[in-house]
């Protein structure tokens, strides 16, 4: 399949070793074999799970450990982010890189719609993530058109509205590509419809300044950013805050008052 090829290109110069077991969440009839193999992997991983929320975390991490080993990718993907967060571990960017490399060269190709994708689909991102800015002191450098390649695979294969928004943001800066506006709005567009509420903000601001092949919609804008405005955790997302106030401060009364019949028709919608 085209997939497995892309996948075996983006990622060959990384390899990691293959590992035995099926993962297949929803086995083909006739392959009773595979779905009794795969009931240790999920009882391992839900005894993990268990005993990290219990405090057990030396045997939390060696129940996920033993499902990795096997290709589970829940396990994978936790432990990538234990490491990659230093939850329970000490950090260690390398082994989370790893982890996730194992997820997308073992998963690339699982349906948009099995349980595991949004596994899948997360390890791309992340992998995405190191590639913008590398790793210190590895093989992993700075790739912005490797770092693409993994937005771009998550966002149109899985769907992933974080993903979307990472490629848009590629776009709207130019980093590493041509400079779109136009296909940023678009990839911002659906991740905004699911509910990403950075893409919002930063379709918002688009919509609201207009740019290069995106006319200007103001009101349509300051909707979108009053949705992120909403939904921002504060710390890292004031540029939501600072970008709504900027753009409520510039709206006239008729923009203010259009952006809030978009809101009510939004919400209606999403109810």
């Amino acid at each position: 399949m085209w997939l497995a090829a892309l996948l075996a290109l983006l990622l060959a110069p990384l390899p990691v070793s293959a590992f035995d077991g099926n993962t297949e969440s929803s086995p083909a009839p006739g392959a009773p074999a595979a779905t009794a193999a795969a009931r240790p992997l999920e009882e391992a991983v839900r005894l993990g799970t268990r005993a990290l929320r219990s405090g057990e975390t030396e045997k939390g991490i060696d129940s996920l450990r033993y499902a990795a080993e096997q290709g589970h990718p829940g396990a994978q993907w936790k432990l990538g982010r234990m490491y990659a967060d230093g939850e329970g571990v000490a950090r260690d960017q390398i082994k989370a890189f790893e982890y996730f490399t194992q997820i997308a060269n073992m998963h690339a190709d699982d349906n948009p719609s099995a349980p595991q994708a949004r596994f899948v689909a997360d390890a791309f991102v992340a992998l995405g993530s190191y590639y913008m800015t590398g790793i210190p002191n590895s093989k992993v450098r700075r790739d912005f058109g490797r770092a693409r390649d993994m937005f771009a695979y998550a966002a149109s294969y899985f769907g992933d509205p974080d993903a979307q928004y990472e490629l848009a943001r590629l776009y709207i800066d130019g980093t590493g590509v041509q400079r779109d506006p136009r296909f940023a709005a678009r990839w911002l567009g659906l991740a905004a419809q699911k509910g990403q509420y950075r893409a919002q903000a930063a379709l918002g601001g688009l919509l609201f300044k207009g740019d290069d092949g995106v006319p200007r919609q103001a009101a349509r804008g300051l909707m979108w950013l009053t949705l992120a405005r909403d939904a921002a955790a504060g710390g890292d997302d004031k540029w939501i805050v600072d970008l709504y106030d900027e753009a409520f401060s510039a709206a006239s009364s008729d923009e203010r008052a259009l952006a809030l019949v978009y809101l009510e028709q939004h919400l209606k919608v999403d109810r």
